[in-house]
């Protein structure tokens, strides 16, 4: 391991000051991502600037009714939190699948939001990447590539965003507050992080400097109904091969409100917009949610061996927007 500094930032302002004053600084929060990419040479910072003792560990009501989650907030905390459990249960499903007790224990809101791509070529320094080496090229088009991006993919980069916790926040409409040399802003959740187009390299919209100070979610209206399902190669402890997240929001048994989200497919959380346009105003039936799902699924352009992953999207999105609708025989709670 490449020999680096460290510092524990007293202050947000701290953090930031010394980031900028200092080529090759990079964050440390909970670091189950960032530890492992130093051990294995994809990234080699000259000092570590530790943000663990900022506060940014708290999650509170906003005065609109939803819910602001501190960056620091460990994702076992977030998955426990009863108003999340009850308001947001497809969040703390996401949480919950997404890694092992210990490693939930460690890891930060933010972090999981600003994790790297598990793609095997992106994690071996011997092999080219574009996303880790800009301009040499992308080996997994052609080489290795079930597990990898099946929509929003281009000739640069076929990598898949691993979060579960992103794909449930672009679901559920979140917005990621950002704090930075230029100051304060905010940007939703469903922009945050980017398709790979020409620059691969960029995960997120994230500027030089800034942290993430927290992660906010709307109110959510009263009867809506969210989950999170994923399908992967084992029970435990594996990154999805597709996951999804929906809400459904019905009106006399029609579509009042619908988002749907995918994960496992593309270089970020995939919105579902037009599946999700499909569905507004029709009847909470399996046959609607199929054609809408498969409408969106008809941009897809699979790879040689990951083609198996549109219809595992579409059965798996289907069983959870119709897990979602209740029958017609029984109590509608909407």
């Amino acid at each position: 391991m490449k020999p680096f500094a460290y510092l524990r930032a007293a202050t947000a302002d701290h953090a930031i000051d010394t980031f900028t004053s200092r080529a090759g600084a990079q964050y440390l929060a909970g670091g189950t991502n960032l530890v492992d990419l130093m051990k294995l040479g994809v990234a080699a910072p000259d000092l570590l600037i530790d943000i663990r003792r900022l506060p940014f560990d708290r999650i509170t009501d906003t005065a609109e009714g939803g819910l602001n989650i501190g960056a620091g907030v460990r994702n076992s905390d977030l998955a426990a939190h009863p108003g999340v459990r009850s308001r947001y249960p497809c969040l703390s499903q996401a949480l919950l699948a997404g890694a092992s007790g210990q490693l939930r224990n460690t890891a930060t809101t933010g972090g999981n939001l600003l994790q790297r791509t598990r793609c095997p070529y992106f994690q071996d320094t011997t092999k080219p990447c574009n996303k880790r080496l800009p301009g040499s090229g992308c080996p997994a088009r052609e080489g290795s590539h079930r597990d990898l991006a099946v929509i929003g993919h281009s000739e640069h980069c076929v990598a898949t965003h691993p979060s579960d916790m992103a794909v449930a926040l672009s679901a559920l409409n979140a917005t990621v507050h950002l704090y930075g040399p230029e100051g304060e802003r905010a940007v939703p959740v469903t922009d945050f992080h980017r398709l790979p187009g020409d620059r691969p390299e960029q995960d997120t919209l994230i500027r030089p400097g800034e942290l993430i100070t927290a992660v906010e979610l709307p109110p959510g209206p009263i009867g809506v109904r969210s989950r999170y399902r994923k399908a992967r190669d084992r029970a435990s402890y594996a990154f999805a091969l597709v996951s999804v997240a929906a809400v459904l929001e019905l009106e006399q048994g029609d579509v009042r409100y619908a988002a749907l989200a995918f994960g496992g497919l593309a270089h970020r959380p995939w919105r579902a917009r037009v599946a999700e346009e499909a569905l507004h105003g029709a009847p909470a039936t399996p046959e609607n949610f199929a054609r809408a799902v498969e409408a969106e699924l008809a941009a897809a352009s699979p790879l040689r061996d990951n083609g198996f992953k549109v219809p595992l999207a579409r059965n798996l999105a289907v069983s959870v927007l119709t897990s979602l609708a209740p029958h017609p025989d029984s109590e509608d709670l909407s």
